[in-house]
């Protein structure tokens, strides 16, 4: 496995030759075509935490987990494509915090620096937990290393990695990578999908074994204890549908750049909707696996083709708690089982898709999927490890530490950021080691980070009379109505600590993600309600200084030389439609 491990870093390495360029924002040259800018833009966070995230999802949730595209992720696009990208195109900000600064003032640009700097580093410290448990889970260095030790080494050896991958390049090989990464996993993933299919007997198959909660995407979905995810559809369409997706995809750079890196504006509108059309069917490409994975029971032998067997014994489902060939959680660090509080044994659904590839590829489709595996943690953390090196050296550093330092020395600087990033990360990675599917913690830090830029981001959008004070005053008071939330609740069978509870215990969630979801709507309402409030009563900013940075005092693209079909608008409605179609038949 190290061959392709080796041959992953090869790629990179090469592109990032090939083609470097500047780490600024927009500056990609606005030359690439957009069906290139779309495939990164998805590609852009198709790193560690979908991949697995969504496979250990789909094994501890099911189908319900589609949500986080087909209403946490489509809608959003679409709006992006619509509405966000001619802003962004007339818009004087070219990253997230200098729009802050613009539109609002200095103090509230500082806070959003500060937390999207935190955000980075649990989200690649996220990526390197991955990376280092598929190494462990593989065995890799079993034989080479002490086990006890193997966890930590992979730790530490993916952040060397990751440290001079991103020393070699830029944005543009950034882009061309993350389309090749696009096609290693459907080619990775697809074969795995239909493997497992024909050993369970396909979708009806799954239905049959699985309880029909887990195989409905909306059957149970009006209280929050009538579905796996624990949450009832005011909950989904408000905290996921509406809060975490849009303030992920309008106000996250890092995808933002992809699109406007296009050859035009009416491309850079198009990206987020080509986007789309494969987005919307990537849950049968990473969400299936992990709800194959819990369907297996034990008379179910590996593919009579596969010669790797899986580390963990197949086990007879339980209808109350399927897991099918999911191992128990063990701790990586002490190598003990996990149990939760109530003493049940804790499923390690992280492993979904390793074990799934464990239990039914041959030797050499093995390795295309984990190097496809490879790949995708790899682009999450040089992605993370990235945008903190920019957020700290530009809204940060210079900002406020050393506002007149010669070019050579922000280099430097930048360098010094990255290693300072990598070395954040590998303690975000021990810290996530609490979790048992990384898409629990990696939409607790957007709850808590995301949720309230976004109130802040969407009034200061659309509502003139939106001061700077009032914008700093509910940045903070959103940012802490969601650290409040979580320390006064606790999802059921998780102990006081980083899975909330640590203030007192006042309510308890069925999951974790429902508790996200509503730490995601208390930040962003407290937030909204805390600025318009204040903005009322303090003086706002002339009309004529918020020129491009109001949508309605920014110029608006003319689209008369195009044909109806050749509009954006157009390729929305296909888009919604066929969103629609997939609601329907899954519901």
């Amino acid at each position: 496995m190290l061959v392709y491990f080796v041959f992953v870093l090869g790629i990179g390495f090469a592109l990032k030759r090939y083609m470097r360029t500047s780490n600024d924002f927009f500056l990609a040259g606005r030359s690439i075509p957009a069906w290139v800018c779309g495939l990164a833009f998805i590609s852009a966070n198709l790193g560690a935490q979908e991949v697995i995230g969504m496979g250990a999802s789909g094994a501890k949730y099911g189908i319900i987990t589609s949500h986080f595209y087909w209403i946490g992720a489509i809608p959003a696009m679409i709006f992006v494509g619509i509405f966000m990208m001619p802003f962004y195109y007339g818009s004087k900000a070219r990253s997230v915090p200098e729009y802050l600064r613009l539109r609002f003032d200095e103090k509230t640009r500082a806070v959003n620096a500060f937390s999207f700097a935190i955000m980075t580093v649990l989200s690649s410290g996220i990526s390197m937990y991955a990376m280092a448990l598929l190494i462990q889970t593989l065995g890799l260095f079993h034989g080479i290393i002490p086990d006890a030790y193997i966890f930590h080494v992979s730790v530490f050896l993916s952040a060397i990695i990751v440290l001079g991958y991103i020393f070699l390049g830029g944005l543009t090989s950034a882009i061309y990578n993350e389309v090749l990464q696009f096609f290693l996993i459907v080619a990775g993933f697809a074969p795995l999908v239909w493997i497992g299919l024909r050993n369970v007997g396909g979708w009806q198959g799954i239905k049959q074994t699985l309880p029909s909660n887990m195989t409905h995407s909306w059957r149970g979905m009006a209280h929050a204890n009538t579905n796996t995810l624990g949450v009832e559809w005011i909950g989904l369409a408000m905290g996921l549908g509406f809060v975490l997706s849009f303030g992920y995809w309008c106000t996250d750079f890092l995808v933002i750049q992809r699109a406007m890196a296009a050859d035009s504006e009416v491309s850079a509108r198009r990206v987020p909707l080509i986007a789309a059309l494969p987005k919307m069917f990537f849950p049968f490409l990473v969400i299936l696996p992990g709800i194959i994975a819990v369907s297996v029971t034990s008379h179910m032998a590996p593919s009579p083709t596969a010669v790797v067997a899986s580390t963990a014994p197949t086990i007879p489902l339980n209808d109350q708690r399927p897991h099918g060939i999911i191992p128990q959680k063990t701790d990586p660090i002490n190598n003990q089982p996990v149990l939760d509080s109530n003493g049940n044994p804790v499923y390690n659904y992280d492993l979904a898709i390793p074990v799934m590839l464990l239990h039914f590829f041959p030797t050499g489709v093995l390795g295309l999927g984990l190097t496809a595996l490879l790949a995708s943690f790899m682009s999450g953390m040089a992605g993370n490890v990235t945008a903190f090196n920019t957020v700290w050296t530009y809204d940060i550093y210079q900002a406020y530490i050393n506002k007149k330092a010669t070019d050579s020395h922000y280099l430097w600087m930048g360098r010094m950021a990255t290693i300072g990033g990598v070395a954040l990360s590998i303690g975000a990675a021990y810290l996530v080691t609490n979790f048992n599917n990384i898409m629990d913690a990696l939409q607790l830090v957007f709850s808590i980070v995301n949720a309230p830029l976004f109130a802040t981001f969407l009034l200061g959008m659309f509502w003139k009379r939106t001061t700077g004070h009032a914008a700093f005053t509910g940045l903070i008071s959103g940012t802490l109505a969601a650290l409040i939330h979580h320390g006064l609740t606790i999802p059921d069978g998780a102990s006081p600590g980083i899975h909330g509870g640590w203030i007192a215990i006042v309510h308890h969630y069925p999951s974790d993600m429902a508790q996200n979801f509503w730490t995601a709507i208390f930040a962003f309402s407290v937030n909204l309600i805390v600025t318009i409030a204040i903005s009322l009563v303090t003086k706002p900013r002339p009309e004529p200084e918020l020129v491009g940075l109001v949508y309605s005092l920014t110029p608006k693209p003319v689209e008369t030389d195009l044909s109806w079909y050749q509009k954006p608008a157009t390729l929305a409605v296909v888009v919604l439609a066929m969103l629609i179609v997939l609601n329907l038949v899954f519901a």
